[in-house]
């Protein structure tokens, strides 16, 4: 049994898209910061978040142009007004829904706010930017570049896919690009200031954080998409043809969320030419990542000892086949560079024993979800059956709320689960709650969602389901202030205030 790589702590999952405020999608401006706020108040010690990058088909996070850059729709135009880029009259009179993001307003809005900050940088406005801007160009040159190019490419095509682009820019011939480059030189550097300005904004918003003693669980997608900046600028790193088509694409297999399994259509690695490379691309990833996170959830863990490949015909993920990853060779690289793995491995799923062996010979924290857990006393997601180097959810970004999940339940399964807490559940999502709370893991973590008790109108996620997904705020008015000292008393009960140490008791001293 390993030693538990973070203390005795609990948090919050909330995506910052799912934040409150007048501009259609959450961002990181003042409500952030008074999220980070409250967060304090309620003892909590992590902020866990979905992944920042620039999205794609369906606006999911799992979809993005680029694992290293950051999302745009989450600049804030208050924080651009006080860096003086922006004058308040650019929104004025624009209103957006307040219960849901309507990607269709948001990103076309935020993207004419780029603009604005960018023509206003130009014309003189935020000098005090200049030089932060250009060692920030310098610094992250490496991503930077590429991924600037790209998107000014893609945005002059009108959108196009990257299959769909000319050859010679597919194939990167260095006239193409030299062309491309001086022809959109103004775009190319927008877009870099658009980095610059997210960096920034992020930055600031976590050192507050930190401040506060909040720290922040990011989330890294094992795949990237086949339209990104990442598959153009390093093609020769995944399974393609020669026109940059996938030869296979990942998913899994029929499974719990899906009955034909999930068909992700992401390209996958050709992990021997990774190894080739000592896996330079994905350790320059997981550096970047934790310039802006504290501890990363490595999605789909099991993918690193063997991924689904999926002929690249297939519609759905039936047929495909087991295919093995790098395995301990690509974690041994990482933690030689990074001094650690501050990771948590995303194993649900089907797991097998060679999944378990590497998360365990690595001394990483694995997964556990209470909504899992009503398959018998010997369920792995039942408490009673928990490591200490864990992390417990009441449900994660793909599942039901608890309040929706426990509605659908057959009257058996409410039976069980009464008979395993010990009484009547009335109220499903703050019983999950304090069980999580209560576990011997580690971390323990619940979705927003679930600590407002919210049902299924609230769900972030439903796998397989292509659209409509992504969507969901919370309301000012849906934050009762009770649920700041329930969940401060109940963290303070079960001792996950990293400060509380545990005192020694005995028959005379207890209580």
């Amino acid at each position: 049994m390993s030693t538990p790589t973070v203390p005795r702590t609990s948090g919050i999952l909330l995506h910052p898209t799912s934040l409150p405020g007048p501009f259609g999608v959450g961002d990181l401006g003042p409500v952030a910061y008074r999220w980070v706020e409250t967060l304090a108040a309620m003892k909590q010690s992590w902020w866990q978040i979905l992944p920042l990058g620039p999205t794609g088909a369906g606006d999911s996070p799992y979809q993005s142009f680029s694992a290293f850059a950051g999302a745009i729709k989450l600049l804030s135009p208050e924080v651009l007004r006080d860096e003086g880029l922006v004058e308040p009259s650019f929104w004025a009179g624009k209103h957006f829904p307040d219960h849901e993001v309507d990607f269709g307003l948001v990103n076309p809005f935020k993207t004419a706010l780029l603009h604005e900050a960018w023509a206003n940088f130009k014309a003189g406005k935020g000098a005090h930017l200049k030089a932060a801007f250009a060692e920030y160009a310098t610094a992250e040159a490496a991503w930077l570049n590429d991924f600037a190019l790209y998107t000014a490419i893609r945005d002059a095509l009108g959108g196009l896919s990257l299959p769909d682009w000319p050859k010679e820019l597919l194939h990167r011939k260095p006239a193409a690009l030299a062309a491309a480059a001086k022809e959109n030189a103004d775009a190319v550097q927008m877009h870099k200031f658009g980095q610059f300005l997210f960096d920034r904004q992020w930055s600031q918003l976590r050192a507050f954080a930190a401040e506060r003693g909040i720290k922040i669980i990011g989330d890294a997608p094992i795949f990237v998409a086949g339209d990104s900046a990442d598959v153009w600028a390093n093609a020769g790193e995944f399974l393609l043809d020669a026109e940059l088509n996938p030869t296979v694409v990942a998913g899994v297999p029929p499974d719990y969320f899906a009955a034909d399994g999930q068909h992700w259509g992401n390209p996958l690695y050709d992990w021997d030419r990774m190894e080739k490379s000592e896996y330079a691309w994905w350790t320059a990833r997981i550096v970047r990542q934790l310039k802006q996170v504290d501890l990363i959830r490595l999605d789909h863990f099991r993918g690193f000892a063997q991924a689904w490949h999926i002929p690249a015909a297939e519609k759905t993920a039936r047929k495909g086949k087991w295919v093995d990853g790098p395995g301990m060779k690509l974690f041994t690289k990482l933690r030689s560079v990074l001094k650690g793995l501050p990771l948590i491995a995303e194993d649900l799923g089907l797991i097998t024993p060679d999944v378990v062996a590497l998360r365990d010979d690595l001394g990483l924290p694995g997964m556990r979800v209470l909504q899992f857990a009503l398959n018998g006393p010997h369920d792995l997601h039942w408490p009673h059956n928990y490591v200490p180097n864990s992390a417990c959810y009441t449900g994660t970004h793909d599942n039901e709320t608890v309040n929706g999940w426990f509605g659908s339940l057959n009257e058996d399964n409410k039976r069980y689960l009464g008979l395993t807490l010990g009484h009547y559940i009335g109220d499903p999502a703050w019983e999950l709650i304090r069980l999580a709370w209560a576990s011997v893991s580690a971390l323990a973590v619940a979705p927003l969602q679930d600590v407002l008790s919210l049902g299924n109108d609230a769900r972030m996620n439903k796998p397989g389901v292509a659209e409509g997904n992504w969507r969901w705020r919370f309301r000012v008015d849906q934050f009762r202030p009770d649920v700041i000292d329930r969940l401060r008393d109940l963290t303070a009960l079960y001792n996950r205030i990293p400060s509380a140490v545990p005192k020694e008791t005995g028959p005379e001293t207890a209580g």
